[in-house]
């Protein structure tokens, strides 16, 4: 009957599990306090961060007062949250498991503010994403998405073109992540479940990478430890033109890198910041 539903793997979970994403989110530290700077979180406030990672933005959220709960797929990630919310010292604040594409442990109208970034992005069915965002803020609340924008000449949308072309061909029914970074598709999935377009509003803000070790090393990184990233090296190992993924991927953090020093790396990328207001 329905005794192996439990055990087919989710390939999004597995994803996000793969290396060591906190490596990443190590460089990321300094502009995801910035963001939820600009967020007027204020103490007491309820925010749910969904694909939260670490915790890169709902640690400060939490260091601003607020109540946060941190959802995320991945298990290590959600440990790793955990752990850092332990060393912050923080209280107010707790990561656990769940799906982006069915919240089910989460009541209705029960956060003050629902925040992703860069995380329920890349969760499959985005419409049922979208009316589970909608459906767990409150009437008067906010929903605020950081999503990658697809063809954008910086970083991130470079790494995922790059390292989609070295990779198979997605399975059919596949929904690319990067179509969070479209206004239209956006406002389709919003409305979808119940929002008004004048509730929808769109700007353009930056996410720096910064690392205290060469562009090199930070392609390393992603190779060794960011789970799309790794996939593409492995696929690209098969056919025997790893070196060639290295390569372009070197020449792409080098010649986006700000910083003055060459063992330091700064590098900019550019997102589409998503108001929902509920």
């Amino acid at each position: 009957m329905n005794q192996t539903t439990s055990a087919i793997p989710n390939p999004n979970k597995a994803l996000w599990e793969k290396g060591d994403f906190t490596r990443i989110a190590d460089t990321m530290r300094e502009s995801g306090a910035a963001l939820v700077s600009k967020l007027g979180i204020k103490k007491g406030l309820e925010v749910l961060d969904l694909g939260c990672g670490d915790g890169t933005t709902a640690i400060p959220a939490a260091q601003l007062g607020a109540k946060v709960l941190g959802v995320d797929i991945a298990r290590n990630l959600v440990e790793a949250g955990n752990k850092r919310a332990k060393a912050h010292e923080l209280t107010n604040i707790s990561f656990q498991e769940g799906d982006a594409t069915n919240l089910e442990s989460l009541h209705d109208q029960s956060f003050d503010l629902v925040v992703s970034v860069f995380g329920a992005m890349f969760a499959p069915k985005p419409f049922d994403v979208a009316k589970q965002m909608v459906r767990v803020t409150r009437k008067g609340g906010k929903i605020i998405m950081g999503n990658w924008i697809p063809g954008d000449p910086t970083l991130v949308a470079q790494i995922l073109k790059i390292s989609s072309s070295y990779t198979p061909a997605p399975p059919e029914g596949f929904v690319s992540p990067m179509l969070w970074g479209v206004e239209d598709n956006v406002i389709e999935r919003f409305t979808n479940a119940g929002i008004s377009r004048e509730n929808i509003s769109f700007s353009r803000d930056t996410f720096t990478f910064n690392a205290q070790f060469s562009p090199s090393e930070l392609v390393n990184t992603f190779k060794n430890y960011y789970g799309p990233t790794m996939n593409a090296f492995e696929a690209a190992e098969k056919n025997g033109k790893e070196s060639s993924l290295l390569s372009e991927l070197e020449a792409l953090f080098n010649s986006q890198n700000r910083s003055n020093s060459e063992n330091t790396t700064s590098i900019p990328a550019t997102f589409l910041l998503v108001t929902v207001e509920r």
